[in-house]
Parts: structure tokens; sequence; C-alpha cells
């Protein structure tokens, strides 16, 4: 289609520029009247800012708040700030502040109750902080209060709670909180396990199955409560399901095995068993219990001679000290001493890849653990040595 020029373009050129002349004014009048109506003490926290200078910032920006407390989103800006700082009680003052105004939304309302219960749990004051997350769980910040409500209920373990929350979650399918659920379940039945009330806790040890039937947490908990009420080939069936569910785990149980074998009076099954476990599953944590035994049972030299093949077919630092342990002992009285000194060089440096390391957040531990401390997450801990992992392609 050809354009075809016409007078009447001649006018419509210098109207549309007029009106983008008119236009541009209105806005820049408006953002004169807006910077206008702002207090000279939230420029002047912006000034500090880009200065670099933010204890000035704040300073500024809370003589703005006071000249004008309808500034709803600077509150916010200044109690987050606070608490990032560690400044919990002037976090939880600036939240407060705005949970008791009149003039808020319930958007707004819903958002300053959040950030309270926040400060709350950070504080460590966990009542106050679950008063607030229940209330805001009728809110539109329903899922927000109920994530909340599970990290504070597993703070404090109150296992019960949590499972209840947990299953409230619209994602209470996904295989990580099937796996947290079952978790839950575990921590009640240890804690009946302990105070000697096998029923409950075997009931417990049956709902996290029903949850999750790869939980070898529970395998583990199930075969000590058998082993406990004076079971031990059922202790035995149990341990030994992990192989089945996750067989990098039965280096967790090899110590408990040997037990149940030694009240079966066949602790010969059991070195044999743990040494086809060792074969199939090698492992640093499998090598010290396996090498234990074998110390005890045949004595240093067949100690010796175990790992010295396994350091052949998988070297460590970790290997290494033990075949100096069963060397010591070998050793004549002449030599015993310069091995002892290797061996205490050899053990400083086993001391620093010894560790266990969580796979979520990398955060190190010398024990294990099925939750992280650092960050919370369940069965974030593979039961294998750091220096395990360095050596793995």
């Amino acid at each position: 289609m050809d354009f075809e020029f016409t007078p009447v373009w001649l006018l419509a050129l210098p109207i549309a520029f007029g009106l983008g002349w008119l236009a541009a004014r209105i806005d820049i009048r408006h953002l004169v009247r807006e910077s206008r109506a702002l207090p000279r003490s939230y420029l002047a926290g912006l000034n500090f800012l880009l200065n670099e200078q933010p204890d000035k910032a704040i300073d500024a920006f809370l003589e703005a708040v006071k000249i004008d407390p309808q500034t709803v989103e600077l509150h916010f800006a200044l109690g987050n700030l606070f608490r990032r700082r560690g400044e919990i009680d002037r976090a939880i003052r600036m939240h407060q502040t705005l949970v008791d105004r009149d003039d808020l939304n319930a958007e707004q309302r819903a958002q300053a109750l959040s950030e309270l219960g926040q400060d709350f749990l950070k504080a460590g004051l966990l009542d106050r902080a679950e008063a607030v997350f229940v209330k805001l769980r009728e809110t539109g910040l329903r899922q927000v209060a109920l994530k909340q409500l599970l990290e504070l209920y597993q703070q404090e373990k109150d296992w019960q709670k949590a499972i209840e929350v947990a299953k409230s979650l619209p994602n209470t399918d996904s295989t990580l909180m099937l796996r947290e659920i079952a978790n839950f379940h575990c921590e009640l039945a240890l804690d009946a396990l302990a105070r000697g009330h096998f029923d409950e806790s075997e009931k417990q040890l049956e709902r996290a199955f029903a949850v999750n039937r790869q939980s070898v947490r529970a395998s583990i908990i199930l075969g000590d409560l058998r082993l406990a009420k004076g079971d031990a080939r059922g202790a035995l069936e149990a341990w030994q399901q992990i192989e089945r569910q996750n067989p990098i785990y039965i280096a967790m149980v090899a110590e408990r095995m040997m037990e149940a074998f030694r009240r079966l009076d066949d602790q010969a099954s059991g070195v044999q068993l743990l040494h086809s476990y060792f074969e199939r599953y090698p492992s640093l944590d499998l090598l010290d219990a396996v090498f234990q035994w074998e110390l005890e049972r045949d004595g240093p030299q067949a100690a010796y001679a175990l790992v010295r093949e396994e350091l052949r077919r998988n070297p460590t630092v970790l290997g290494l000290d033990k075949l100096l342990e069963a060397a010591v002992l070998t050793a004549s009285p002449e030599q015993r001493q310069d091995i002892e000194l290797i061996k205490g060089l050899i053990h400083t440096h086993t001391r620093r890849v010894a560790r266990y390391r969580c796979e979520d957040c990398g955060f190190k531990a010398r024990q294990f653990y099925w939750r992280c401390p650092a960050c919370g997450g369940w069965e974030t801990y593979p039961p294998r040595r750091t220096e395990e992992f360095d050596l793995t392609p």
C-alpha cells in the first residue's frame, strides 16, 4: 500500500510536538511536587547511602519516619534492615508500630504481622512467634505462615505439631516433604524408645514407613527397638533392609550388627557379613568397623593385611592412619617410636578430612546429623567422609 502525503500532515506534526511537550511538563511538575513533599531527612538518607555511610543513612531515615509516619514501605525496609543487622529489638519496635496502626489495609497488616513474627523467631521468642503465625494462617499469607510454623515446631522439637503443619502444606506429597514427615515420626519413635514405651515407638515407625518405605532411619530405629526387646535376629533383619533402601548407610549399623551377633554367640557370621558388605560397598566408616573386629578376632597382623589391601584399592589418608595403627601393634620396640611419630602427623591431617558434609549448604561436621544444623535440611548428610568425596571422579 503506497503512502500518500497530504497537507493535513503539516498540521499534525506541530500538534503532536505540542502534546508531547505538555505531557513532559506535567510529569516534571508531578515529580517536583513529590520531591518537595518528601521530608528533607529522607533525601539526606539517600545521599548518605550513595556516599556509603549506612549508619548515618539509617538515622536520617528514622527521622523521616518520625516526620512522616505514612511512609509504610520505609517502615518495612528499616525493620528488615535492623533484623539483618541483628538489632532485633529495633526491628520488633519498627514492625510493632506498623501492626498497631489503624490506617493499614489487610495486605499491609498481614505483611507487618509476618515481619514481626520473623523478628520474634530470630529473637528466640518462640511462643510469641507461634501466636503471630497461627493468626496469619487465616490470611492471604497462609502458606508463608505454615512454613514459618513448620520451622518453629522443629526448633521446639514439637514433632506432632510439625507433622500436622507439614500435612497442611500444598506440596505434602513431594518427595522432600514425605522425607521430612517420616523423620518427624522417627523423632517421636526415638523419644518413645528412650522412655521405654516400645509399643508407641513401634507405632511411630509404622507411620514413618507408611509415609516413606525407603526411610533408612526408620529401619535403624526399628533394629534398635527389637534389640532393646531382646530380639537380636529381628534387629538384624531390620538393619539388613538398609542394603535394599540405600547401602551407603550400612556403615552406620555395622557396630549394632556385631552386637546382635555377639548376643547370638555367632561373631564369625557377623565378621563374614561385614566383610561381604565391605567388598560391595566400601567406605571409610565401614573400614573402621571391619578393622576393629578384625583386630579383636584375628589380631594386628590380620587387621594390617586388611587395611593394606584396602589402601591398594582405595588410597586414602584415613586408611593410612588405620594402617599405622595396626603397624604400631606389630612393630618392634625400636620401630614403634618412629611409627607413632608418623601416625601422629598423619592423624593431625585426618582430622580435617574425617568430616561429614551437607550436600545442600556444604556445612562440615565431625559427627553425622540427620538434620543439618546449618541449613535445616533433612538427610542432606551422606554417611561418607569428605575425603571420599574428594577422591570421587
